[in-house]
């Protein structure tokens, strides 16, 4: 073999080398490279719901989520991701490569929302916090509270809707629907209401929904957790003697007038079903969404005597008990002088 032969030879095998490496090198940056980068915290990727491949596409570009679109988009076509985008909220980490990212977004591996729910006094504004966690907006959930052939699925009314939402903490997908959102709940409703708490409920001779109802009162009524079994106690006697509730927290829902620090007597007769200072008897649904503590509460009411109860009059945010009327009058009178006394002295100073 020749000089000239040879070293074409090693020419072409250098060559061949090369272009190898240069392969492997395009396709460690085309799949393996990170691609991924974070900024501003941006650590979610939210697809929405109906969304194809060149939006997705589009959410990258805009929100300058990867270094690379182009090698994003070769290996995306490669796995055949184009024909399965999936919406949903995907947990993003920075220096991510394209294969990572594909795999999860093909295979729909959302991060779940954590959803904390707390008190809420009306449906608006459940429906507002939703929307700021989930796709749908609040106006979808509204609507579909205020469905009655979505409610009636479950025997719920746009009254009684809000008992399902048990304040605790939920992991749901952040592109659940309005439908899907109230299936859920319900079956978390289900599983909150066991044999044991069941059992509790008949001998009080009160459904689920009647027992968080009238511990949407009892936590209205005070701050103090230690005290929602005597309070439950005091609405169960007067339901038995079939005394009117008379329920401040009630008034207040009627009215919309949550600001309303002081129940006066013009306020008694404000036109409601929700008042129960003019219709005997719970109100048609709960005046909020009362935590799991006040809803044991009611189950495990306190049993006494008392009829009546008003705050003391040392501003504690604690309650004093009566049994007779005469004896929460006087109870009453000393809590209004406390407060004649210390607006007095803020008048004064």
């Amino acid at each position: 073999m020749t000089k000239k032969l040879k070293l074409l030879f090693r020419i072409l095998a250098l060559s061949f080398i090369v272009l190898i490496l240069f392969l492997v090198y395009q396709g460690w940056r085309y799949i393996l490279a990170p691609n991924v980068v974070l900024k501003n915290n941006k650590t979610y990727l939210y697809i929405p719901t109906g969304a194809t491949y060149d939006d997705v596409c589009q959410i990258l570009e805009t929100g300058k989520y990867l270094r690379n679109i182009k090698t994003f988009k070769w290996l995306a076509h490669r796995k055949d991701y184009p024909l399965h985008v999936k919406a949903g909220r995907y947990r993003l980490i920075d220096g991510m490569n394209n294969n990572e990212l594909i795999n999860m977004l093909r295979a729909g591996r959302q991060a779940p929302v954590t959803l904390t729910l707390r008190k809420f006094r009306t449906l608006p504004q459940l429906a507002a916090f939703l929307g700021k966690n989930l796709e749908p907006d609040s106006a979808q959930f509204i609507r579909a509270f205020y469905n009655e052939k979505i409610l009636s699925h479950y025997q719920l009314t746009p009254q009684t809707v809000i008992t399902i939402f048990i304040p605790n903490t939920y992991y749901l997908f952040w592109n659940t629907d309005e439908k899907a959102l109230i299936e859920r709940m319900y079956k978390e409703f289900e599983a909150f209401w066991d044999s044991a708490r069941m059992a509790r409920a008949r001998s009080l001779q009160l459904t689920p929904v009647e027992i968080i109802t009238l511990a949407s009162i009892v936590e209205e009524e005070s701050n103090v957790k230690e005290e929602y079994p005597i309070i439950a106690g005091v609405y169960i006697n007067r339901l038995r003697k079939g005394m009117p509730l008379q329920a401040d927290p009630t008034v207040r829902y009627a009215m919309n007038g949550f600001q309303i620090k002081r129940i006066l007597l013009k306020h008694l007769n404000y036109p409601s079903p929700y008042n129960t200072y003019l219709h005997q008897g719970l109100p048609p649904g709960p005046i909020c969404t009362p935590s799991i503590a006040a809803i044991d509460g009611v189950l495990n009411y306190a049993s006494h005597n008392y009829l009546y109860f008003c705050a003391k009059p040392d501003f504690s945010g604690r309650h004093v008990f009566a049994k007779t009327l005469i004896e929460h009058n006087k109870n009453a009178r000393a809590y209004q002088q406390a407060v004649t006394n210390w607006l007095r002295k803020q008048k004064n100073s």
